[in-house]
């Protein structure tokens, strides 16, 4: 892809990002390229939609987030809304998402701008709800607090005459995942929950997660749930802190939506997208969350080495006991040509390439 605009999220708080920003705004000035620095933080004045920001920013087809993969989740909330790409550059601490060093940025932009560059899509959730989300006033300060202005809740999604009863679609795109919380210390959230309309349990938690394989290396991921390739599409639902025996996850498939809905008994509930608080359900509430149409599009310079990162970000180890047999033998890494077999299966890069 030639780029014609780049969208530019910055993590003003880090100096490592500000110094890469440079860099993106004098690569841009010399390839004729317009740049808009995107301020998705915005604490001095309201914050605005993914729709609006990208609106404002002149529909960038390129956006480049510089810092952890909050910065890129904020940049992805963007991008997806008129497909642009997104490129992640690396300077946070655990990341997923973001892709390129700091020192390759340039290089980089130059790999994307010949059209050499292999985009990776990832599924993302969209919602519907029984009426539209909001923040109640007397919460608002509360909730804002040592964080900045919340996000606006989310716009309705225009659609053809439906049928009642199926909810309010919501133009929301949740690339790692959608979280229903407690608001009170002392009071949790009771929900049903119902997959594929039919009723899997009624829960009492800290938290309700519904996850994209992206995202299952995030929250769920801390609350046990189990790590799935980014590769593939699924719904994951993992509770937090149940008060129950099965406080297991529940991997779903693709087609399968996730449906919350809030208990007579229950206290008022969060919900939060991609980590930013959205709205509150009160009981008697319900939300509906499942694949959307949109997909996150990944800018990658090279085949993605998701189980290297997992091992490194990690930092796993090798049990003890398997330290005798010495290191581990290769196993199909195609450091050579790839044997006829094997040349349709996704196989890690060559040695040379990671």
């Amino acid at each position: 892809m030639a780029v014609q605009r780049v969208g530019l999220v910055v993590h003003r708080g880090r100096a490592a990002a500000r110094e890469a920003a440079g860099v993106v705004l004098g690569w841009c000035a010399a390839h004729g390229v317009p740049c808009t620095e995107i301020d998705v933080w915005s604490r001095d004045h309201r914050r605005h939609s993914g729709r609006e920001e990208a609106h404002a920013a002149g529909e960038p087809d390129l956006v480049v987030t510089l810092g952890g993969d909050g910065t890129f989740l904020r940049g992805a909330r963007i991008a997806v809304k008129t497909g642009a790409a997104v490129l992640g550059v690396d300077l946070g601490r655990v990341g997923f998402l973001t892709e390129v060093p700091a020192c390759d940025l340039a290089t980089a932009l130059d790999t994307v701008h010949a059209g050499h560059a292999p985009v990776e899509e990832r599924m993302t959730l969209t919602m519907r709800a029984s009426r539209p989300p909001e923040v109640p006033a007397d919460l608002g300060p509360f909730l804002d607090h040592g964080r900045g202005p919340t996000l606006p809740p989310p716009p309705t999604r225009p659609e053809p005459a439906a049928g009642d009863g199926w909810g309010v679609p919501l133009d929301v795109n949740a690339l790692n995942d959608v979280v229903v919380e407690k608001l009170a210390r002392d009071h949790q959230v009771g929900a049903g929950v119902y997959i594929s309309g039919r009723l899997l349990a009624a829960y009492s938690a800290d938290a309700l997660v519904v996850a994209t394989p992206t995202g299952s290396t995030a929250y769920s991921f801390s609350a046990g749930g189990p790590v799935l390739s980014p590769h593939m599409d699924a719904v994951v639902f993992t509770p937090i802190a149940a008060h129950m025996t099965f406080n297991r996850t529940v991997v779903a498939a693709p087609d399968e939506p996730v449906a919350l809905r809030i208990l007579p008994h229950s206290g008022r509930a969060a919900v939060s997208i991609d980590g930013q608080l959205r709205g509150v359900l009160h009981p008697g509430d319900w939300i509906g969350v499942y694949r959307a149409p949109q997909r996150v599009r990944l800018v990658r310079l090279r085949p993605t080495d998701f189980y290297g990162r997992l091992r490194e970000r990690f930092r796993l180890t090798d049990a003890p006991a398997a330290a005798i047999d010495g290191e581990s033998a290769p196993f199909f890494r195609p450091d050579s040509c790839v044997p006829p077999d094997l040349a349709g299966l996704r196989l890690a890069p060559p040695a040379a390439a990671r």
